[in-house]
């Protein structure tokens, strides 16, 4: 028989044992106290690298280490021909070992032990050899002599500074770096490529610089070696005069007719052209690189031609110049696109990536282990591009050239070996090569006879905590692979089944170990050599659980604190109690006291605060708890806490029967509450582990119960109490209570019959839960037969499924059924008997006698005969009305629309069919429907609704709007519903209130679309309304509103006449006189002030009243006409009127007789100084300040002073031009209500009005602002007002 084997060690030593006709094996133990003697062809275990660089300066090792039983032997070749180690005194091999060490320490040179080594490791059963081995010196060549020469460039032009280090062994490190080894600037304009050179995209003029320096760093030797150091020389064209420009260019020679640089879009100058190809191995890394010219300096990016760069595999180096790839496969194959953009264009690179593949290994070739007369199969698979050839050899020699083996054939990459011969044990060795290099491999087929041998130690004990996973392992070896056989306690051999599991390798493992399960186990291992048993045994133990927590404590300092942590465990077990403080060791403090359960703090301060745990530690498990100490300050007795109890402990199982459990606790502290009730829980680790499921309550008084409990269920218990405050947390679980396995007691529910073809019947149902199959090996039995036949019931068993399909069954008929729960222990009770139905086909008839009649435009109503039931062949689910307009009656062109489908449920014969379209033409059909589907249709009808009213027009649009007329265009409606008889037109005049004026209607025949209406009124707002009509009446209306414009030609007349205005109390009423559109407006604000104007709508008068206005204010008043767009027509001027004030309700100073005599004597007085001043005048006489004045060749008056208010000098001239400090109104008039001239317009105090006999008086004063001179300087005549106000 063919095997593929494997063996193992202990827990790690497997041995695979498969049918097939290939045998693999792997390695074969040599461990030399069980397996002594063990035959083994030799294996290359360690091996130096194919290229091999060594460092001149060190001793060559070249390293070849095997294996093998016995111990192999070593032998080299150099360059193809034997390398004898012993006639060279600088070489040694190692001691057991193949490696070779070279002495070069007294200056022997490297050169002569360069060349292609290969390693042979041989003994009595096969010969493996290494790979070729090319041992090459590090080499660190000098930079070759040269001179650079200054690089001259131009401002934005593009620079490539040459690198070209020496060639060296590996390939050196470049960077470019000042003298000081500080690193030169790169970024998106400046950057160094992949062979070292340094490339300038625009040339700027800070690049001038006399210290770029290339480096090469060689890895190996660890030296650094310099290029000469380059000059490079910046011009700036646009700077220089054209005199040195021309002689620079004539001296250089590198412009030729070039001007300035301007701005240029991109052109590649790494590499060149529009594309080229790249070509990578498979594994390796790909670099792909685009270095552009142009000014402003290009932006590069990437991107895949028919694909997406991959994910996770690409980054972008070099600011974006360089994509690299790295793991390269053979989808990386294909056009990757390098794009270079600026502000004056772009420019695209397409790079072709070529992927090929050195060889690699798809199937290695594996060792094989055989017994005499066995076969097997040894493979080399290897991809490649170009793919691979494959070359077998046989203990170093090409196998064409080995003695002939009968047992051995060879076809392409599979060597098969048949009934193969003891003593026939070699190393094969499997070379896959192409052009970019070769995979070797060493793969022996050991033949051998042995009889088995268990690995696994003799009487080894396991221990393992209960409800935890047990792993018995017995690791064997023999040729052939020997069978494994379990026993335990000397029973019969244990099955691979619940709770067993048997391994390939010879492991037993059991699921849920329980104490049961305790016991002696042996295992065989058995070929026909013979057999060798081994005995190991299993423990079962009680796990470590705590029972009672420490607590949480508050302690006031120097006080005790006291935590207890009190543990049950297996008393075969050693227990280690462990107490932790914040997850670390306990202080080395006398006052840490640790006891068998507790752990006591004596004189706590505030250092002991912290989190407190202790650890039961057995060999097999561990518990922990955890509380927390706080220390406060010695307090008055605290207020009283309510918190959550604690939970229950010492949960106990006793009175313990078939399906009953007495479950006991110990209540948890209740923290100042009561608890109300306790909850008991249940988890079932055999169906359902880690689920916790609601059992039962009992009060809070009560510290027992007495569960009822469900056949083979394995029981875990645990409490929870209630107070006012909430749940405490849950107990530890009770001990695992395993119930004995019963008959169902239960039978499966939701029983249905149904089918899903016309020729089956599907029973289904809901299966029994975990806890409801009280039992191992739950199957159902599902019986059925049909209805109304004398027929025996047929019955099929089936497991873990919730449906079976009865094939082959009359369509569409009752069947009776009933399904029941069976296990190994016995069936549930008699199930009840349930009906379905099989499976349905489709309707055979079509619906006859179909009539359809149009009650209105819009709804047709559909009558038809019923099919026969025995045609519906299955539940008859109602009737579908398909209908569809065919075309228009007034449309002949009309194309059909989607068919729709009405559904009428159950057995109806008549329905209406909703939603046609007027004056159309349809047809209907009819299907009837069961469950599986539809069934033929009836024979078309056509019929045709009667016209209705027609749709909205299609638009209302405007033309040729004027002052006073306007043109309406609108479309006929899209759906006419039947003969248009005409147009109905309504409009009528909207104002700026939106109120609407009187409505006018026309009727217009149907083939008008066009209107024109004059005689409007200009710059007013019309609504317009407009619908169709049919013989059927009218359809709906669509509005539109237009305005006539606005008469921009300049008025022959005002349309405002007069203003008048009359002011009262609070108010002022405003008049007018006007001519033109309707929408005035009185607009009106505070005079002199900037607030905004107030605006008031005038309906339809020429009157308007304005109310709230303050009394004793003054203001402007206007009257405004405007459009419809809030534009200002026409507007009156401004009018000011001034509120009269408040009567006083005090006592009139003006009609008492001392304040007359008083005013009298005033009066008096200012008539006598009008007297003499006029007097004086008519003499001819100069004032003072006229002889100053005659002092002055400037006639001109001179500026008003800024002390006194007074005129420096002024001339009596008769010109009256008005003197500066003087008040006019702002416009250049005089208002006609107002007097000419007043005290008020001229002085501060005073206010009475001079006519115009003294009105000259204000011409020759100036407003007084301070009430006394400060050094009156001018001998001038007193003016009245100053005379006025001086007497005030």
């Amino acid at each position: 028989m063919d095997r593929k084997r494997k063996w193992s060690v202990g827990g790690g030593a497997v041995l695979w044992l498969l049918s097939a006709h290939v045998s693999v094996a792997l390695e074969v133990p040599l461990d030399p106290k069980v397996l002594e003697g063990l035959p083994q062809p030799p294996t290359i275990t360690y091996e130096s690298p194919k290229n091999y660089i060594i460092d001149p300066r060190e001793n060559i090792n070249i390293n070849c280490e095997a294996k093998g039983q016995p111990h192999p032997s070593f032998s080299w070749t150099r360059n193809g021909t034997h390398f004898d180690v012993d006639k060279d005194p600088k070489v040694t091999m190692k001691p057991n070992s193949g490696s070779l060490v070279i002495d070069i320490s007294n200056g022997e040179k490297v050169e002569a032990y360069e060349g292609i080594y290969q390693c042979t490791a041989h003994n009595d059963h096969g010969v493996a050899v290494s790979n070729n081995i090319v041992v090459r010196q590090s080499r660190s060549p000098l930079w070759s002599k040269e001179r650079n020469e200054p690089r001259l460039v131009q401002r934005g032009d593009s620079l490539i500074l040459h690198c070209r280090p020496p060639a060296g062994l590996p390939p050196p490190v470049i960077f470019w770096m000042d003298p000081f080894f500080q690193r030169l600037p790169q970024n998106s304009r400046v950057s160094q490529v992949l062979n070292g050179d340094l490339y300038f995209s625009n040339v700027l003029m800070e690049d001038a610089r006399s210290d770029y320096i290339c480096y090469a760093r060689f890895p190996y030797t660890q030296t650094i070696q310099q290029k000469q150091p380059i000059t490079v020389r910046v011009i700036d064209m646009d700077a220089m005069n054209e005199t040195v420009v021309a002689s620079f260019i004539n001296e250089t020679h590198l412009f030729g007719d070039a001007g300035a640089v301007g701005e240029r879009k991109p052109t590649f100058m790494l590499p060149t052209g529009t594309s080229s190809t790249s070509m990578v191995l498979r594994g390796e890394r790909l670099q792909l690189e685009c270095i552009a010219d142009g000014l402003p300096t290009p932006e590069i990016s990437w991107s895949k031609d028919n694909g997406v760069l991959p994910e996770g595999r690409f980054s972008f180096q070099n600011f974006k110049k360089t994509l690299q790839i790295t793991e390269v496969t053979e989808t990386d194959a294909g056009n990757y696109r390098c794009t270079a953009k600026n502000s004056q264009g772009d420019a695209h690179h397409v790079i072709t990536v070529e992927v090929k593949a050195a060889p690699y290994w798809t199937g290695a070739p594996r060792n094989l282990i055989l017994a005499p007369k066995e076969s097997g199969i040894l493979t080399c698979l290897a991809g490649g591009n170009p793919k691979p050839k494959v070359a077998w050899s046989v203990n170093g020699m090409p196998i064409q050239n080995a003695p002939n083996d009968t047992s051995r054939e060879v076809r392409g990459d599979t060597i098969f070996l048949s009934d193969v011969p003891t003593g026939s044990s070699a190393v094969y060795q499997c070379n896959a090569s192409n052009e970019f290099g070769y995979l070797m491999a060493n793969a022996f087929v050991n033949v051998l006879a042995e009889p088995p041998r268990v690995l696994t130690p003799p009487n080894n004990v396991y221990q393992v905590i209960t409800n935890n996973l047990a792993l018995l392992h017995c690791a064997s070896f023999g040729s052939p692979i020997p069978t494994i056989t379990w026993f335990k306690d000397g029973q019969t051999s244990i099955l691979n089944g619940d709770p067993y599991v048997l391994h390939t390798n010879g492991t037993l493992e059991i699921h849920v170990a329980q104490p049961l399960h305790s016991g002696k186990y042996t295992c065989i291992a058995t070929n026909y050599l013979g057999s060798k048993e081994n005995h190991v045994y299993l423990e079962v133990k009680e796990p470590t659980r705590i029972l009672k927590q420490p607590e949480y404590k508050v302690v006031q300092r120097d006080r005790k604190a006291v935590f207890e942590c009190k543990v049950k465990h297996d008393p075969t077990l050693i227990p280690t109690m462990v107490w932790l403080k914040d997850g670390g060791d306990l202080p080395d403090d006398d006052r840490f006291v640790i006891g068998a359960d507790t752990l006591t703090i004596s004189d706590v301060t505030e250092a002991d605060e912290g989190t407190y745990t202790c650890i039961m530690n057995t060999t097999l498990d561990q518990d922990s708890a955890s509380a927390t100490l706080t220390v406060v300050e010695a307090t008055p007795t605290p207020a009283i806490v309510y918190e959550r109890p604690d939970p229950p402990t010492d949960l106990e199982l006793t009175d313990q029967m078939e399906r009953s459990v007495q479950l006991t606790w110990i209540p948890g502290d209740e923290h100042n509450s009561p608890i109300e009730k306790f909850l008991i829980q249940y988890e079932d680790s055999l169906h359902e582990r880690g689920v916790w499921v609601n059992m039962t309550e009992v009060p809070g008084t009560k510290t027992t119960a007495r569960l009822d409990l469900s056949p083979y269920v394995y029981y875990s218990f645990r409490v929870l109490a209630l107070n006012d405050v909430g749940y405490s947390e849950p107990s530890v679980p009770s001990e695992q209570y395993r119930t004995s396995p019963a008959k169902p007691d239960d039978n499966p529910s939701d029983v249905e019959g149904f089918g899903t073809d016309p020729k089956n019947l599907v029973i289904s149902w809901k299966p029994l839960t975990g806890l409801q199959s009280n039992g191992p090996y739950l199957q159902y039995v599902v019986s059925w037969r049909q209805k109304d036949l004398d027929q025996e019931w047929a019955t099929v068993t089936v497991e873990n499924v919730s449906q079976y399909v009865v094939p082959e069954t009359p369509t569409f008929v009752p069947f009776e059924i009933k399904v029941q729960a069976i296990n190994r222990y016995g069936s549930a009770p008699e199930p009840q008997v349930v009906e379905g139905y099989s499976g349905e086909d489709l309707p055979s008839a079509a619906p006859a006698s179909v009539k359809v009649e149009a009650g209105n435009n819009t709804i047709a109503e559909v009558s038809w005969e019923p099919v026969p039931m025995a045609t519906v062949h299955g539940k008859l689910q109602g009737y579908k009305v398909y209908y569809w307009r065919e075309k228009s009656l007034l449309q002949e062109d009309s194309e059909p629309e989607e068919v729709q489908v009405m559904v009428f449920s159950g057995n109806k014969t008549e329905g209406k069919v909703p939603g046609l379209h007027p004056y159309s033409l349809y047809n209907i059909q009819i299907r009837v429907f069961n469950g599986k589907g539809e069934g033929p249709q009836s024979v078309t009808q056509t019929f045709e609704t009667p016209e209705g009213v027609p749709g909205p027009p299609a638009f209302l649009h405007f033309t040729d709007l004027s002052l006073d007329s306007l043109t309406l265009v609108w479309g006929p409606p899209k759906q006419d519903n039947g003969r248009l008889t005409g147009f109905t037109l309504k409009y009528q005049p909207v104002n700026n209130t939106s109120e609407l004026g009187p409505m006018e209607e026309m009727t217009l025949p149907a083939n008008e679309t066009k209107l024109t209406l004059s005689s409007l009124k200009q710059s007013t707002r019309y609504k317009f309304y407009i619908s169709a009509n049919t013989i059927k009446g009218a359809g709906p209306t669509i509005t539109e509103e237009a305005v006539t414009i606005i008469d921009t030609a300049r008025p022959t007349s005002r349309p405002f006449g007069r203003v008048n205005s009359s002011v009262e109390q609070n108010g002022a009423v405003i008049s007018w006189e006007y001519s033109g559109p309707d929408n005035i407006y009185v607009e009106y604000n505070v005079e002199n002030s900037k607030d905004a104007w107030t605006k008031e709508f005038v309906n339809g008068t020429q009157t308007y009243l304005i109310k709230g206005l303050k009394a004793g204010t003054s203001y402007r008043v206007r009257v405004v006409a405007k459009d419809h767009s809030d534009q200002t027509l026409h507007s009156t001027d401004e009018l000011v009127i001034t509120v009269p004030a408040m009567p006083s309700q005090q006592v009139d100073i003006a009609t008492q007789g001392w304040f007359i005599g008083l005013m009298c004597a005033v009066a008096l007085l200012i008539l006598v100084l009008l007297i003499v001043c006029f007097i004086k005048r008519n003499k001819g006489g100069k004032y003072p300040v006229k002889e100053k004045e005659d002092q002055h060749q400037d006639p001109e008056i001179q500026p008003m002073k800024e002390d006194d208010g007074t005129f420096g000098e002024y001339s009596d001239t008769e010109d009256h031009k008005p003197l500066k400090g003087s008040r006019t109104p702002s416009n250049g008039t005089v208002k006609k209500d107002d007097s000419d001239d007043s005290l008020v317009d001229y002085g501060e105090g005073g206010d009475g009005q001079f006519n115009e006999d003294g009105s000259f008086i204000g011409q020759y004063s100036g407003k007084k602002e301070k009430d006394t001179a400060e050094g009156n300087e001018s001998s001038e005549a007193p003016s009245p007002v100053n005379a006025m106000n001086s007497f005030v």
